[in-house]
């Protein structure tokens, strides 16, 4: 198990915290870590807190996928990590199918507010569950974009966070939109939004958008890129053309979802159409060849 600590330490965070807990009781989600229970405790500083407890997920975060060489297994042996197109593509529908869930189909919308790869677990069968929605933000449904209601305070993460919540706007599915096309771009180029090549206006955004169409190949994942080339040595010219495709349709994915202006960003259900039909093509080239 893995326990997510709030603590609490102004006046009237406990009633606050306790009812998000009983309201997210009720969620329930194939693509969100599920949440056992609450504890409450005294720290070693004599602090009163209050935590969630998760279910564990054994594959560890998408962020070590991405980002790490080798991950140690469950019986000390160190693997190779990485991260195939399919596998990739399979976990960003995971996870747009848990925001669409948020956003659309939970008694109240619930914004994640903090959308990012290491809040992406993975279970025993690779399939993507969002976490840390414990802490999001419970939007009413009359006011959607202009009035929050939460034990906490509006968070996020430097590069993840839509630029608009800079500028003082309230907390909107389109920012979670912004986050994720963030997201899905940082899992075909494996660079992070904070990477040092990123400055001088130069974001994760356009640097993606400059290189599309015709100049995916300087911008991809090596490892996506070695995928490719791997079926050209082997003479399935035709597969790697579809392979490609499908990298770019993916990356145009991200690029929509993360636009300057929210009302700009691709919606849930349209990515998740998109990505079954990318997911779907390149499934039936695998299996023709």
């Amino acid at each position: 198990m893995a326990f997510l600590q709030q603590i609490c330490l102004h006046r009237g965070a406990f009633n606050s915290f306790m009812a998000e807990c009983e309201a997210l009781r009720n969620i329930r989600h194939r693509n969100l870590v599920k949440i056992i229970t609450s504890c409450s405790s005294i720290d070693f500083q004599g602090n009163d807190f209050k935590a969630l407890v998760y279910e564990l997920m054994p594959n560890g975060s998408l962020e070590n996928w991405l980002h790490s060489s080798s991950q140690e297994t469950n019986i000390g042996q160190s693997r190779v990590q990485n991260l195939n197109l399919l596998q990739r593509i399979s976990i960003a529908i995971d996870v747009a199918s848990a925001l669409d869930y948020l956003h659309h189909h939970c008694v109240e919308p619930i914004v994640h507010c903090d959308l990012k790869p290491s809040n992406v677990l993975l279970d025993n069968d690779m399939i993507g569950h969002v976490a840390d929605f414990g802490l999001a933000k419970f939007i009413s449904e009359s006011k959607m974009l202009n009035q929050t209601s939460s034990s906490v305070g509006v968070r996020g993460t430097i590069g993840y966070t839509a630029p608009e919540y800079g500028m003082g706007s309230e907390v909107s599915i389109h920012g979670d939109l912004y986050s994720y096309g963030i997201l899905v771009l940082e899992m075909m180029t494996g660079k992070r939004p904070t990477d040092n090549l990123f400055e001088g206006g130069l974001n994760l955004h356009t640097y993606a958008r400059m290189a599309f169409p015709d100049h995916i190949t300087e911008i991809a994942d090596k490892q996506l890129l070695q995928e490719v080339e791997a079926t050209i040595v082997n003479g399935q010219r035709s597969q790697s053309n579809i392979i490609m495709d499908c990298l770019v349709s993916t990356i145009k994915i991200g690029v929509a979802c993360s636009m300057e202006s929210p009302q700009d960003r691709t919606v849930t259900s349209v990515v998740l159409s998109e990505l079954h039909l990318i997911k779907k093509n390149l499934e039936c080239n695998r299996a023709n060849n």
